[in-house]
This record gives C-alpha cells, structure tokens and sequence, in this order.
C-alpha cells in the first residue's frame, strides 16, 4: 500500500499576531514577518523553550559530535533545537535533534523556496517530515545574499531562550549569534576547547566576555532549570505558553534563579496584579513552577 504523500504548506506570520514568536517579539529588531515552512496538520509553536545551537561550517568532526549529542540532550529534555541549516555545527546540531524524536527550527538567510546551501536539501526535508520548521524573514525569490546571514543570526538567538556555542574561530557567525543573544538578555554557554586550536579562539573569547563555561550537556540543563532533582527524577520543561504573561513570569523567575514574592514578580515585570496572578496560577496548575510559603521557582 503506497504511502500518502506529506503535504507541505508555506505561511506568513505577521508581528502583533498570536502565532508570532513571543521570545523573538521582544527583542528590538524583530522582523515584521515570519515566512514558515512547516508540515500541514503540524501547530507552529514557535513559542515553546527552544535553545540555538550553533558553530563554524568548518567544524571538527569532534566538534560535530559534540554538537549532535549536546542538541540531542536537550531535545530529550523538550527543548526545540534552533540553528542555521549550515554546514558542519549547524547540520549537526539538526541531525541531533531529529534523532531524539524532537523538534528542531532552521533559520534560513534567503527565500524558502531555495534551500541553502544545496547539500542540506535533504536535511530540511528530514526536518519538515519529523515536525520542524524551515523560517525566513525573506519572501520566496531572495537569494541568500552574504549580508542576510549576518541579519538572520538575531533572529536564531531571538527565538531561543539560551545560545549554545559549540566551535567557533576567531571571525564566525556564531561569534555574532552569541553576542546578539547576550544583548537579548538571553543565556550564552560555550564549549572550550585545546589552547591554540583556531577553531576555539573565539570560544575562549567569549568565555573571557562573561559567557558560562559549559563541559556537557548536562550542565546546560541544570542551568537552565531542566536538570534533575535531588531524588533523580527528571524536572519537566515547560510544554509551552498560554500567554506573553506566563512567558514573562517564566523568564524572571529563571533569571532570577531564586524564589520570588508575588510582590517582586509583579514589580520587576511591570505586569497588573491580576495577570500576574493568573499567570502564576497557570504555570503552577501546569508544574512547570512551584509556590513555597508565598514565594515562587522554577
């Protein structure tokens, strides 16, 4: 019995929409649309925790299995995994996450209509097929011109609540997607690497910026509060966000990494009383924070 064919549609999404990226709303330069390639039938959950993994196109083969392994990691954890499409990291860091069974984004520098560059042709199929997405901010007919990948680096670390730098040289686009992240106000963790190995120094300039140094996974996710608890079970991510209230509640108090009174949430996110109310009653019912004598954590 033949298959039926995956039908494949293609959708603009307009900022100020309720299907727009909460995370990339609130950055400065957020673009005004989102071109979306993504499977019908699929939801676009472009809101859902999703983490960049990104490096240099001439990657090591150990920094490729670095990457694969660390987005795999955290997509077993519900992570979406956002980068670039590229070759060496950014592929990698793909396959990685298609291998857990989880959903992975890739940013694209031109029109979707022309996968960029052609060897991943078959890679972007993979990730349409298992539920992803393919995004542009460009409509279909634009060539990747050389400065549109400089441009759509703010929006891979603009859809992702942290950055994860795998390899990176001194000159790297992932150099820029780390930077643009901390303006963000996003997490930034990086791989080292050997002293002297060109494909680290920018790396180890980053670490020296006030990136989090990170030697695994593992450490990633006890950062960013999906590790695990002390009587090992796993801490769930969030399955997503009914609202910009919830969002904006869930990252102070990630930031914060310290329980909050209600009276401190609603100062610091400058939110009414009663969304922040509803907002905590909502992340609460879900458990993705809990309430202690009238403070509140992840």
């Amino acid at each position: 019995m033949e298959k039926t064919p995956v039908e494949i549609i293609d959708v603009e999404i307009k900022r100020g929409s309720s299907e727009y990226p909460k995370l990339l709303a609130e950055i400065p330069d957020s673009p005004g649309s989102l071109f979306v390639k993504i499977k019908k039938g699929i939801p676009l959950e472009l809101s859902r925790p999703a983490a960049a993994v990104v490096g240099t196109r001439k990657a090591t083969s150990y920094g490729e299995s670095l990457a694969s392994t660390t987005a795999e990691a955290l997509a077993h954890r519900g992570l979406a995994i956002v980068s670039g499409l590229a070759l060496g990291i950014d592929a990698a860091s793909h396959r990685g996450a298609l291998r857990a069974g989880g959903r992975t984004v890739a940013v694209l520098a031109g029109g979707l209509d022309k996968i960029y560059p052609p060897q991943n042709e078959r890679l972007a199929a993979e990730i349409l097929q298992s539920g992803g997405a393919l995004i542009s901010e460009y409509p279909p007919g634009t060539p990747p011109f050389k400065q549109n990948f400089l441009a759509r680096n703010r929006i891979i670390s603009g859809l992702s609540f942290a950055t994860v730098v795998i390899e990176a040289p001194r000159i790297s686009g992932a150099i820029q997607t780390a930077r643009l992240a901390a303006e963000q106000g996003r997490e930034v963790f990086v791989f080292p690497g050997g002293v002297g190995q060109p494909n680290y120094v920018g790396s180890h300039a980053l670490i020296r910026d006030g990136a989090r140094l990170a030697t695994s996974a593992e450490e990633i996710l006890d950062d960013l509060g999906f590790g695990t608890e002390k009587n090992g079970s796993t801490k769930q991510p969030p399955a997503g966000f009914s609202s910009a209230e919830e969002q904006a509640v869930y990252s102070l108090l990630r930031q914060a990494g310290r329980p909050l009174a209600i009276d401190k949430i609603i100062e610091e996110t400058k939110l009414q009383p009663q969304s922040v109310g509803r907002a905590l009653a909502s992340l609460a019912i879900k458990r993705i924070i809990k309430e202690e004598r009238g403070r509140y954590s992840i």
